[in-house]
C-alpha cells in the first residue's frame, strides 16, 4: 500500500511531467502558428500583385473606361447616394428622385450627343435675310430713333426651373432634391462625355451610364430596408455553453490528457510521457 509521502511524490512528478508535455506541445503550435503566418503573408503579397494588375487594366470600350473613371473618381454617386437616402418620409420622394435623376442626365447628353453628330468643323450656310423698313409718320417708329424717356415696365415672372426641370405627376421633395443635385454632377458628367469622339463610345458611355446610375439607385434602396426577416435557422438557434477559462496570456491552448492514478502503480518516466503523447 503507498503511504502518503510517495502518493504525493507521485502527484508531484506526474504535475512535472504535465508540464514537459505543455512544453513541448506549445512549442510545437507556436511554430505551426508562425509558419501559418509567414503563408498567409505570402498569400497576401501574391493577392496585392494580382490586385495591382487588376487595377490598371482596362475595358475594351474607351466609354466604358471613361465611365468607370468617372464614377471611381468624381462627386457623382457620393452626391446621389447621400442625396437618395436623405428621402426617407416615404418611397415615391425616392422614386421621383431616380426619375428625375436619370431622365435629367438623359436630357443633358442629347445636345452633347447632337453636336458631336453634326461635327464641329461643318461649313455654315450662309444665310439671305431680307431686311424691311418701314417708314412711318412718327419719329418713334424709325428705328434709328433711340428713346430715352424712363418707362415703367411691368415686372416678368420668371418661372421655377424647378418646374421646367421637373416631371408631372412626381413627388416635389424627389424633385426639388433631384434638381440641387444635378447641378452638383452635372459638370463632371459632361466633361467625361465631351472627351469622347467615337460613336461607338459615345453610344455605350450614355447607355451604361444610365444603366449603373439605375443599378446603384437599387442599391441604395435595398440598403435602407431595416424590416429584414430573421431567417428560421437564426430562431431555432440556442446559445453556446460558456467557454472554459482561457489559458495564460502568451500560451496557446492545448488539450493535456487526463489520467488516473492507481495506487501501488510503478511509475516508468518515459512510458508514462509516451502513453500522455498518444492520447
Amino acid at each position: 500500500m503507498i503511504d502518503r509521502k510517495e502518493f504525493a511524490e507521485e502527484l508531484m512528478l506526474r504535475e512535472n511531467v504535465r508540464k514537459a508535455i505543455r512544453h513541448v506541445l506549445n512549442k510545437r503550435e507556436t511554430k505551426r502558428l508562425n509558419e501559418e503566418k509567414e503563408l498567409r503573408s505570402v498569400i497576401r503579397r501574391l493577392l496585392e500583385g494580382q490586385s495591382a494588375v487588376a487595377s490598371v487594366a482596362k475595358h475594351e470600350s474607351t466609354g466604358i473606361n471613361a465611365l468607370e473613371d468617372l464614377l471611381k473618381n468624381s462627386n457623382v454617386l457620393s452626391v446621389l447616394e447621400t442625396g437618395y437616402k436623405s428621402l426617407t418620409t416615404d418611397k415615391q420622394q425616392r422614386d421621383s428622385y431616380r426619375s428625375h435623376i436619370l431622365n435629367a442626365v438623359e436630357k443633358s447628353l442629347a445636345p452633347e450627343e447632337s453636336r458631336k453628330e453634326a461635327g464641329s468643323d461643318a461649313e455654315l450656310e450662309p444665310v439671305e435675310e431680307e431686311i424691311d423698313i418701314n417708314i412711318s409718320d412718327r419719329p418713334e417708329d424709325d428705328p434709328a430713333f433711340i428713346d430715352v424717356e424712363d418707362k415703367e415696365e411691368e415686372p416678368v415672372e420668371e418661372p421655377d426651373e424647378r418646374d421646367t426641370f421637373g416631371i408631372e405627376g412626381e413627388d416635389k421633395t424627389g424633385r426639388n432634391r433631384a434638381y440641387d443635385d444635378f447641378q452638383d454632377i452635372e459638370k463632371n458628367i459632361l466633361t467625361a462625355f465631351d472627351n469622347l469622339d467615337n460613336p461607338k463610345d459615345i453610344q455605350m458611355f450614355e447607355e451604361y451610364l444610365l444603366k449603373n446610375l439605375a443599378l446603384y439607385f437599387d442599391k441604395y434602396e435595398s440598403e435602407l430596408q431595416v424590416d429584414v426577416e430573421e431567417p428560421t435557422a437564426a430562431q431555432d438557434a440556442q446559445a453556446d455553453k460558456p467557454a472554459a477559462a482561457a489559458p495564460e496570456e502568451g500560451e496557446p491552448e492545448t488539450d493535456i490528457p487526463d489520467f488516473e492514478l492507481e495506487e501501488g502503480m510503478e511509475i516508468n518516466l518515459e512510458s508514462l510521457i509516451d502513453k500522455l503523447l498518444e492520447q
